[in-house]
């Protein structure tokens, strides 16, 4: 149908308040809201060392990926994007994340991960160590670093390049493998700064691509935390930086998104069952 993309549809019911925030805020630059959410460590470590125990070893990106994944089953609009003042829903789940090569260059690649709605949290742990092990391998080159070796290759074809990349995707015309070759065509993006030591930040979503979420994960703290009985006490929590485009959805529907999430975070193992429905955006 006019003005439907390759990675999205066009929501052609929603709120006329979404259509006008477009406008007012033309760029995601403009429209940046950012939360931390301190996830409490003990039910995931917890959960994790059950899992080596019966012989599979799981990371905490898994756990945070599985219950991104989930939440988005009971919250579609999470997975929305605005190209152009116009507001989509995505038609695939896609997560970007930046991989070091093996090495000691400390070279970097950025390419995404694409998970299924129905995919248990055992399934997004072997699509995060398969996606890894591919990454890493120095000789190995992804549609991402195809793309910046031709666009750097070439004196000036680098500037020409990209600003006809990027009025090919605000008019809809991006062909989809150079979506699926962008790093910046996702649902989301996410970093683990604590693999590199690192405090969590809020980083920006791009103005290029159909970013709309940015999660950044950083180093364990200590979290002070009153008890029913008045007590301060301190819980060693996962800080995640959220940053997300607020276009897409109401700040009401983010809490309760986010809500949502935690529940997932405190007990990991709902996420070992597929999820019992998966809701499509409700303004398709």
């Amino acid at each position: 149908m006019l003005f439907d993309r390759a990675d999205g549809k066009m929501l052609r019911n929603t709120d006329p308040m979404y259509r006008v925030v477009a406008h007012i805020m033309a760029k995601r630059s403009d429209s940046m809201n950012n939360i931390t959410l301190d996830i409490p460590l003990d039910p995931i470590e917890k959960y994790i060392r059950q899992k080596k125990k019966e012989g599979i070893s799981m990371s905490h990106m898994a756990v945070i990926l599985a219950a991104f994944n989930r939440t988005i089953c009971d919250f579609p609009a999470l997975n929305r994007f605005v190209v152009n003042k116009r507001v989509y829903a995505r038609n695939e789940i896609a997560i970007g994340m930046v991989v070091l090569k093996s090495g000691a260059t400390g070279a970097e690649t950025m390419n995404k991960i694409y998970l299924q709605p129905e995919d248990t949290i055992l399934d997004v742990n072997n699509r995060i160590n398969e996606y890894v092990t591919a990454s890493r391998d120095v000789a190995d080159e992804n549609p991402t670093d195809k793309i910046i070796k031709i666009l750097v290759g070439i004196p000036g074809l680098l500037r020409i390049g990209v600003n006809i990349l990027k009025w090919m995707d605000w008019h809809n015309l991006l062909p989809k493998a150079i979506i699926d070759a962008s790093p910046m065509h996702n649902t989301m993006v996410f970093t683990n700064l604590a693999s590199i030591r690192t405090n969590h930040i809020h980083h920006h979503i791009y103005d290029f691509g159909t970013t709309s979420l940015l999660m950044a994960a950083g180093n364990f703290r200590e979290v002070p935390r009153r008890t029913r009985d008045g007590e301060i006490v301190h819980e060693r929590c996962l800080p995640l930086g959220l940053v997300m485009d607020e276009r897409i959805a109401t700040g009401y529907y983010f809490a309760q998104a986010f809500r949502k999430m935690k529940e997932y975070f405190k007990n990991p193992a709902l996420l070992e069952e597929p999820p019992e429905q998966i809701l499509t955006d409700p303004e398709l």
